[in-house]
């Protein structure tokens, strides 16, 4: 098989940094094939990408040993400009790469650069949106574009280069499901259809087991294991081992394995799950027995208090004429822990940040503790309401960690005896005092989001939104800032979380809050609101597979069938099993 790209021996350090991110690392990509790259937050996995166009070293400079090679190019001897030709790169945010104000100039953008021909670039451009199925979008400005359109139209720009390699770092790490799935889907005909080569950087452990033809496993700048998906993601020790995700279906049969239900396999997709799972109850379960009853659900809500948050009939209309919100009513109680989920554009942040008085209503009320927003002052609501935006870079600003979780506080003028208790306090609770006076920009993302956090907390709020608290994080760094999110709220904080990633709620979120073009869809508790697959399917959202595992053997409607995580539908499974055969040996 020819290869289009390689990395001999390749090790790398950033200017001023004592320790390489990447480590004697070698790997070939095959010309033709769709190679997934995965590992923890800090793998190297950005600045191995970044070396096959020659940004690294070329750009960023540092100390660089080995040799990359791309299309027969050596990537230090030729300028970046023509290793663009040959290598198209798309990052994690659409937003960044988008300059120009209609789409087929975003398109053009690039070939005008190169000086190519006009009659070349307009024969080009719909080739380009044909291949990302933006045919009809031409004369629209890009920010009339979804999420998921934003991303297909940065692939066509750099497909219009026609590269033979295309290297996508984290292309949907900010998009819901269902803009994941389309550069997913894209992705794969291009590689199917056009047989061009695809490098993947990024956790979306489903999505990359369905449609990489390997996997390469990366873990501290070194290269640790090279596969099939199969072979990758089926090998759940290893994936644990490095802080990574398996699928959930895997992580099911895994989990079935453990409590002496064998399965010789371990399946990587939803259909051999689902299959296999038919196969195991086929064989096993006696269905006329009763359904084993899942534990209850906590309600930390008390509905004869005056609820913390509430919104009555609101609606927001922006300057451009675009209707965010028609017509929201909620009510949010003391102590809860609610989800609000939705997709890209539903009016998830537009709602929240009328708590914080950013915004005012177009019509409609909103309350704070049961007074009118319109009567109180920004500062009053900063006081009582913590707000941790998805970007934690766009909310740092000063030179020290100590600085940065101070700022609010010595602003408000509290005494400086109070103003480093709880910054001590802050920065103790999320792991933070080490680090206090390094600049925030010096450290890695997942710390960074700790950092606001910890700015937050310092203010000690009754009620914390966290918008998107874990996107661009891996599964480790994900649990982690949930799982502050969970403290917080065992000790009796409001807590609400914004996000699409339903499969990392279940053991967090209480209360479910479904929205969809600006409208409340569903208002639920989390069991029921996973399993209305309807309601799910109308905002783009898609259930984590073990709800689709359990509804593949369990869908009579009962609480007993509302399974949520692989440890909910293999306990079922387990206990199903064993009633059957306790009532086969007679014992009933």
């Amino acid at each position: 098989m020819r290869t289009i790209a390689s990395l001999n021996n390749v090790s790398y350090l950033y200017p001023r940094s004592l320790s390489p991110v990447l480590h004697d690392l070698s790997l070939e990509i095959h010309e033709g094939e769709f190679l997934g790259l995965i590992g923890p937050t800090g793998a190297g996995k950005s600045t191995l990408c970044l070396t096959l166009n020659g940004i690294v070293p070329q750009f960023y400079g540092g100390r660089f040993f080995g040799r990359v090679t791309v299309a027969g190019l050596d990537s230090l001897d030729q300028p970046i400009s023509v290793l663009a030709r040959h290598v198209g790169m798309i990052l994690e945010d659409p937003e960044i790469q988008i300059t120009a104000f209609s789409v087929e100039n975003e398109v053009a953008f690039a070939l005008e650069n190169l000086s190519l021909p006009r009659d070349e670039i307009l024969v080009r451009i719909p080739e380009a949106l044909a291949a990302v199925r933006l045919e009809g979008t031409e004369k629209k400005h890009p920010h009339q574009l979804s999420g998921g359109q934003k991303q297909r139209l940065v692939i066509a720009a750099a497909l219009a280069l026609r590269p033979q390699l295309l290297v996508l770092d984290e292309p949907t790490a900010q998009l819901d499901p269902v803009g994941a799935r389309e550069v997913f889907e894209v992705v794969h005909e291009l590689n199917r259809e056009l047989g061009l080569t695809i490098l993947l950087s990024g956790h979306a452990a489903e999505e990359l087991a369905e449609y990489a033809d390997r996997i390469v496993l990366l873990s501290g700048g070194r290269l640790v294991r090279s596969g099939s998906p199969d072979e990758i993601y089926s090998d759940v020790k290893l994936l644990m081992d490095n802080n990574l995700r398996p699928p959930e279906v895997t992580r099911t049969f895994y989990l079935l394995n453990q409590i002496d239900v064998p399965v010789a396999n371990l399946p990587v997709r939803l259909d051999a799950g689902v299959a296999a799972l038919r196969e195991i109850w086929d064989r096993g379960v006696d269905d006329s027995l009763p359904h084993p009853v899942l534990p209850a659900e906590a309600n930390t809500r008390s509905p004869d208090e005056t609820p913390v948050l509430s919104v009555d009939n609101l609606i927001h209309e922006y300057e451009d004429g675009t209707r965010a919100l028609r017509g929201i009513s909620f009510d949010v109680g003391q102590g809860e822990y609610v989800l609000i989920a939705g997709q890209n554009g539903a009016g998830k942040t537009t709602l929240v940040r009328h708590f914080l008085k950013l915004l005012e209503p177009t019509a409609g009320r909103v309350f704070v503790w049961g007074q009118p927003t319109g009567s109180l002052t920004v500062s009053d609501i900063a006081r009582r309401i913590g707000y941790v935006g998805q970007n934690p870079d766009s909310q740092i600003f000063n030179a020290t960690v100590e600085a940065e979780v101070s700022f609010a506080l010595r602003n408000l003028e509290y005494p400086p005896a109070e103003v480093e208790r709880r910054v001590s306090e802050s920065l103790e609770l999320l792991d933070l005092r080490e680090v206090r006076r390094r600049h925030p920009l010096s450290l890695p993302r997942g710390d960074r989001a700790r950092i606001v956090i910890a700015a937050v907390l310092a203010m000690e709020p009754e009620v914390l939104i966290f918008d998107e608290p874990t996107t661009g994080q891996d599964y480790h760094g994900a649990q982690v800032i949930l799982d502050i999110t969970r403290r917080l709220h065992r000790a009796g904080k409001t807590v609400i979380v914004i996000t699409h990633q339903l499969y990392l709620m279940p053991g967090y979120a209480e209360r479910v809050l479904i929205m969809g073009e600006g409208t409340l869809l569903l208002d639920a508790p989390i069991r029921e609101a996973y399993h209305a697959t309807d309601v799910l399917e109308a905002t783009y959202l898609r259930p984590p597979q073990a709800v689709l595992l359990a509804q593949s053997v369990c869908s009579d409607g009962t609480g007993a069938c509302l399974m949520l995580t692989p440890e909910d539908v293999a306990s079922y499974v387990s206990r199903r099993l064993g009633d059957s055969m306790d009532r086969g040996n007679g014992h009933e």
